[in-house]
């Protein structure tokens, strides 16, 4: 069968629309076919290894190599201690490491209200939903205690956990945690600021005295949907051993 022949079984002429003598090129013709050759398989079945096949050119036999020692992952360069840590050698710092406004603020009152305020209340008062159903209380961040810790104490519980607290390490970003204390010390000091510390215009949108309910007339917090009554025994420890997060 003539060369001619054989191509126009598969490709027709018109179709590539060459000239009627274009077989008769022998040189042509050979450049033609060495074209159509070049396209092989080598790129897309070129040796290489997959993740976790096995190796026969390893002598441990595994195709993904370990790190080398002292490798560090990019953006992974823990190198401000105080950021990544809330301590500055042993001791907790009690200056924030990042600058805080509000921003920073409204975005720790978001994130406290969905990790935190299960177990601490949203008000920071330790009577958080899953409390109110039967679980360990928490102290009330409006202790004399916690109102006077550092806030690398915060950082540190969230980090690494404290007594029946699991640490959070996994679930919130160090930014967060940062940001999440200084919701914590807003909270703190909604309850606790000084009157005198207000500017007027503030001042002046105080109730007065006589116009403020006395503690026995604020009801407690109503279960929805319950008649029961939170039951939470004075003096209830926040750990199972006693101490209090």
């Amino acid at each position: 069968m003539a060369l001619q022949d054989f191509w126009s079984l598969w490709i027709p002429t018109r179709w590539l629309k060459l000239p009627t003598n274009f077989w008769s090129k022998p040189i042509l013709a050979f450049g033609f076919a060495a074209i159509l050759t070049g396209c092989r398989q080598d790129m897309h079945d070129q040796p290489k290894y997959k993740p976790l096949r096995h190796s026969d050119f390893f002598e441990d036999g595994r195709t993904s190599r370990p790190l080398l020692a002292g490798t560090v992952a990019r953006g992974e360069m823990h190198d401000d201690v105080a950021f990544f840590t809330g301590k500055n050698g042993k001791d907790d710092i009690d200056v924030f490491p990042i600058a805080i406004d509000k921003t920073v603020i409204e975005r720790g009152h978001q994130r406290f209200d969905i990790y935190c305020s299960p177990c601490h209340g949203r008000l920071g008062n330790g009577l958080g939903m899953i409390v109110r159903r039967g679980f360990k209380q928490p102290p009330s961040y409006h202790i004399d205690r916690l109102r006077q810790a550092p806030v690398g104490h915060f950082y540190d519980v969230i980090t690494n956990g404290y007594g029946a607290m699991y640490n959070y390490a996994a679930q919130i970003a160090p930014r967060d945690r940062w940001a999440i204390i200084s919701y914590i010390r807003a909270l703190q000091y909604s309850q606790n600021a000084n009157v005198g510390e207000l500017p007027p215009g503030m001042k002046a949108q105080l109730p007065s005295m006589d116009k403020v309910a006395p503690p026995s007339a604020v009801s407690s917090p109503e279960i929805k949907g319950s008649s029961e009554q939170p039951n939470i025994p004075k003096g209830t420890p926040a750990t199972p051993m006693g101490e209090a997060k």
